[in-house]
């Protein structure tokens, strides 16, 4: 496998072979002319060279490839005594001052002219040669960089650029692996060296940096801003359910279609307390990109509604709920306990600019803020809302006097806000929340558990521990991406799941109303009568009152404190 075939001749040109490409199919061997003909279309394959006895690791630039921008590969037929003419700026080497050239390995060496770029790619780290266009006219340099898929790190006198495929590559292990910039580049390093993984130039803040820009701009494409004049609004570069009622988007019916059950937006909210983040060492150096354009809300306006609203701390009058009772917990070594968010509780899409910060416990004034800003994403006419929250048995009680009391944010009142609780948490709460707040008491709440944002954290929890030391704008950045790619998983699998939930149902339907029909065949007409009367009332009453939901509680006698007849009988 290692050793070279005998004859060892080019494939081409068939004179010695002195070249091996690794990333080439079979591994063939070159020529020195070949391999430079061949790879400059492919100028970032990984070469070893013959040495006589093994093949050593070796690089394109040193068998004297170029890279030529400008003429689809070609040479600009443009010549210049100025090689470099508005090329890259001189390297900076202070990296390599402590190590023996003679102890680096050639093709870790940096070339001694200046006209070369340090070139990071899946394959690794490479220092190549640019030739720039130079004709009359000629794009600046970064845009001949990008024309040619590299992304500079810098647009003044690049020396460091970017594959957009090793970009990609980065986000997509990020999204689904979790794996942080450091843990990339030092898989980067030693794919350029598994030996000498340390003498590879440490480009990890290059990377950074240059990783926020291609999120920004991926989102900006994804989103239609590439053709517009105007800038991404809150909320504009983030993806919701295409299943949930928008008008405008997926529906247009009337005003009075809208009030229908059907058309009802249902929410749940939750916290978070795995994404939290630490306090900046450079508070004053943070670049927002994106700031309130994707999930997160704006900081600005949160930070104002935070610093102008007094929050009144009340112990739960049901079971021990930390999440009520620890509302006001803090952690002084946190800039942020945790996030606090807002999504569609049938299908478990994130609401663009619904997540908060919190900054000690999860605190009815976090929650506010974003059920307040959740409610305003394209939700005209929409007057019925279904709103999951695992403790809404207290939340609900004041909501709208904590909200009347603002001037920071609204919910109009001719929305009518059904509380329910998922029906796992539900059974935590004292016995009278079950009928109250449990989704199978709530018309047009459909079969939901009101428990899907539990899963949706767990995805989120990828990225969390990466994005705890991040600067302020970068995790926000990063926590927005990684929530979109959740809603746009959603959206691509939700019309299979959806229709699997149809089928489903379908075969169910049959045998729910041959069960119901058994059971309202038991029951006189007086009574039947008087069952809906009671229902109609408590329907219509439950969000004033929530115990006349409790008519449908299942009375149990206890049993009584005398001994059982055998127990008297011995």
């Amino acid at each position: 496998m290692e050793a070279p075939p005998i004859p060892r001749q080019c494939v081409l040109c068939h004179r010695d072979g002195v070249y091996r490409c690794s990333d080439c199919f079979n591994q063939p061997l070159f020529c020195t002319p070949c391999i430079r003909e061949q790879h400059r279309r492919n100028p970032f394959h990984r070469v070893q060279q013959w040495t006589g006895s093994f093949f050593e690791d070796s690089s394109l630039n040193l068998a004297g490839m170029e890279l030529h921008l400008g003429h689809g590969g070609n040479s600009c037929p443009v010549q210049t005594d100025i090689h470099d003419r508005a090329g890259p700026r001189p390297m900076d080497d202070q990296e390599w001052i402590d190590e023996d050239q003679e102890c680096i390995p050639p093709h870790l060496r940096p070339p001694s002219h200046s006209d070369y770029l340090t070139i990071v790619d899946v394959t690794g780290v490479h220092f190549i040669t640019v030739n720039y266009c130079h004709c009359p006219g000629s794009l600046p340099v970064h845009q001949q960089l990008l024309r040619g898929r590299l992304f500079p790190a810098t647009l003044q006198r690049p020396s460091t650029a970017f594959t957009f495929h090793v970009l990609d590559d980065f986000i997509r292990d990020n999204l689904e692996c979790g794996t942080s910039g450091s843990n990339y580049f030092s898989k980067l390093r030693r794919i350029t060296s598994n030996v000498f993984p340390h003498l590879v130039p440490d480009r990890y803040r290059e990377l950074l940096r240059v990783a926020r820009k291609w999120r920004l701009l991926k989102l900006l494409k994804w989103n239609g801003f590439g053709h517009r004049s105007c800038t991404p609004q809150k909320g504009e570069l983030a993806l919701f359910c295409p299943a949930c009622p928008q008008p405008g988007v997926n529906c247009n019916p009337s005003q009075n279609e809208l009030s229908e059950p059907k058309y009802s937006r249902t929410f749940i909210m939750d916290g978070n307390f795995k994404a939290e983040h630490m306090h900046e060492k450079c508070p004053d150096n943070q670049i927002w990109l994106m700031d309130g354009h994707g999930y997160m809300v704006t900081r600005s306006e949160y930070q104002a509604y935070l610093k102008g609203t007094h929050h009144a701390h009340e112990r739960s009058t049901c079971n021990n709920h930390r999440a009520v009772n620890q509302a006001n917990t803090s952690r002084g070594k946190l800039e942020s306990t945790g996030i606090g968010g807002t999504a569609c509780a049938r299908h478990g899409c994130f609401v663009p600019h619904s997540v908060v910060d919190f900054q000690k416990g999860e605190r009815q004034v976090n929650m506010d803020y974003s059920f307040a800003n959740a409610i305003r994403y394209n939700m005209s006419n929409i007057t019925r809302i279904i709103h999951f929250y695992d403790i809404n048995c207290a939340y609900m009680k004041k909501l709208r006097s904590r909200v009347k009391n603002s001037k920071f944010i609204d919910i109009p009142q001719d929305i009518q806000i059904v509380p329910g609780i998922g029906i796992w948490h539900v059974h935590g709460h004292r016995a009278e929340c079950f009928s109250r707040h449990a989704p199978l008491f709530i018309p047009g709440a459909g079969w939901v558990d009101g428990e899907i944002i539990e899963t949706l954290w767990s995805v989120l929890n990828i990225v969390s521990p990466s994005a705890r030391g991040m600067s302020t704008p970068h995790r926000q950045e990063l926590l927005d991406f990684q929530m979109n790619d959740s809603n746009f998983m959603k959206m691509i699998r939700m019309s299979q799941s959806l229709a699997r939930k149809l089928r489903k149902a379908n075969r169910s339907a049959a045998t729910a109303v041959t069960a119901f029909t058994d059971l309202d065949s038991t029951v006189s007409p007086e009574q039947r009568k008087m069952w809906e009367s009671e229902e109609r009332v408590a329907q219509e009453t439950r969000i004033t009152d929530p115990s006349a939901m409790d008519i449908f509680d299942v009375r149990l006698e206890k049993g009584g404190l005398e001994a059982p007849p055998l127990l008297t009988l011995s």
